[in-house]
C-alpha cells in the first residue's frame, strides 16, 4: 500500500502524521510512504530524515493525495484538502465532526473513507487513539491556566500554589477522564486546591484512591457545578462524550459571579466546548474576555507542543496504520471491533451515530456500510 503524509495546514499546526521511525515500521512491513516536502519541518525533522527512513518526497500536497491510497494525518482535513480526497480513498486523522458539518459534508461528497481517531475504542472501554494528546491537553491545561492567571495576561494575578500565609488557588476540574487526571496532577503538583467533578461515582471513588487528600473530587450535579465554579480560579473543562458534542456546563450567569481575572480553559472546544460562551481560539490569539473572565480555547492545544504530541500520537496510531495497511481497511475493520468504531465516514455514508445524531445527517451503521 502506498501511505500518504500532507504536511498539516491548519493554522499553528506542526505535528506529522508519521515520523520517521513510523515509516521506517511501514517499509519493513512491505508498504511505501510518500511524504510532502518540510512536512516534519515544525518538529525538527528533515526530509533527509524521511528518505533515510525509506519515504519518498513529494513535491506538494496535491501529489500525495493522488498517489496515497491512504492518507495519514494529524488535524482534520481542511476545505482545500477535503477536495483532494478521492472515492475509496482511506484517511485516517483526527475529525471531531460532531461540531463541523461543513467537514462531514465535505468528507461525504468525496465518497472517501474517514476514519477518526478519536472514537477508536480499546478492550478497556478506552480512546487510545485520543489518549495520548489528552494527556498532553490535561497537563498543559494547568499550565496555560496559570498563566493566564497572571496580571500581565489579564487574570486575577493569583498564584496557583501560593505562598506561605498565603491561600493557594482553587481549581475546579469538570471531568476525571485522561484529561482531567492529568490536570489534577499537574495542578496538585503545584500545590492547588484541586477538586475533580464527575458523574461516575466509580471514576471519584478511583480518583480518591490515586490521590488520597491530595484532592477534592465532587458528584456532578448543576449546583455542584455552579457552587465550584463561582469560587474557582481556575476552572478547566474536560468532559467528553466520544464522537458527540460537548455538553456545555457552565453557563454565562455563572460567570457574573467569578472574581474578575478568574481563568476558564476548555479543553473540550474540539467537539463544540463545555462553556456556554466559549469559541475556538488559536496559539497566536488563544485568549479573550467575557463578563471579566478570561477564556482559554484553542482547539488544538498539543499543537503547542509539537514535537513531543507528534511522538506520542505515533506511538499510539502506528498499530492501527499497520492493521490499515497490511490487511486493506475493509479487511482491517471487519478483523478488529475497537477500529471499526473509527470509522465515521463511508463513501458517502455518516457511520457514526452520535455524529450523525449532533450534524442530524443520516445514519447508516459501520457493519451495513462494510457489508458485514
Amino acid at each position: 500500500m502506498l501511505i500518504g503524509v500532507p504536511k498539516e495546514i491548519k493554522k499553528q499546526e506542526n505535528r506529522v502524521g508519521l515520523v520517521p521511525a513510523s515509516v521506517r515500521e511501514l517499509v519493513h512491513h512491505g508498504h511505501k510512504v510518500l511524504i510532502e516536502r518540510n512536512a516534519g519541518a515544525g518538529i525538527g525533522i528533515d526530509d533527509a530524515a524521511y528518505k533515510k527512513a525509506g519515504a519518498q518526497v513529494a513535491a506538494n500536497a496535491a501529489e500525495v493525495f493522488a498517489k496515497a491510497d491512504m492518507i495519514v494525518k494529524v488535524k482534520e482535513p481542511q476545505p482545500q484538502e477535503c477536495k483532494m480526497l478521492r472515492k475509496g480513498q482511506v484517511l485516517f486523522t483526527y475529525l471531531h465532526l460532531a461540531a463541523d458539518k461543513a467537514q462531514a459534508q465535505g468528507l461525504a461528497k468525496s465518497g472517501s473513507i474517514a476514519i477518526a481517531y478519536e472514537t477508536v475504542t480499546d478492550v478497556r472501554g478506552g480512546l487510545p487513539l485520543l489518549a495520548p494528546m489528552s494527556e498532553v491537553a490535561g497537563r498543559m491545561a494547568v499550565q496555560v491556566g496559570a498563566h493566564c492567571l497572571e496580571k500581565a495576561q489579564g487574570g486575577s494575578g493569583v498564584l496557583l500554589g501560593g505562598v506561605p500565609g498565603v491561600p493557594a488557588a482553587r481549581v475546579t476540574i469538570l471531568g476525571g477522564g485522561v484529561v482531567g487526571t492529568n490536570a489534577a496532577r499537574m495542578a496538585m503538583g503545584l500545590e492547588a486546591s484541586v477538586t475533580v467533578v464527575d458523574k461516575s461515582l466509580h471514576r471519584l471513588y478511583e480518583l480518591d484512591l490515586q490521590f488520597g487528600a491530595k484532592i477534592n473530587t465532587r458528584y456532578s450535579t448543576v449546583d455542584a457545578i455552579e457552587e465550584l465554579v463561582v469560587a474557582s480560579d481556575l476552572v478547566i473543562g474536560a468532559v467528553l462524550v466520544p464522537g458527540a458534542a460537548a455538553p456545555r456546563l457552565v453557563t454565562r450567569g455563572m460567570l457574573k459571579h467569578m472574581r474578575p481575572g478568574s481563568v476558564l480553559v476548555d479543553v473540550a472546544i474540539d467537539q463544540g466546548g463545555c462553556f456556554e460562551t466559549s469559541h475556538a481560539t488559536t496559539h497566536d490569539k488563544p485568549t479573550y474576555v467575557v463578563d471579566g473572565v478570561v477564556h482559554y480555547c484553542v482547539a488544538n492545544m498539543p499543537g503547542g507542543v509539537a514535537r513531543t504530541s507528534a511522538f506520542a500520537l505515533n506511538n499510539a496510531t502506528l498499530p492501527f496504520v499497520l492493521a490499515l495497511a497490511n490487511k486493506g481497511y475493509r479487511k482491517a475493520l471487519a478483523d478488529d471491533v475497537h477500529l471499526r468504531r473509527g470509522l465515521n465516514v463511508h463513501t458517502g455514508r455518516i457511520t457514526y451515530q452520535a455524529v450523525a445524531e449532533a450534524l442530524k445527517m443520516k445514519y447508516q451503521p459501520a457493519e451495513e456500510a462494510l457489508g458485514l
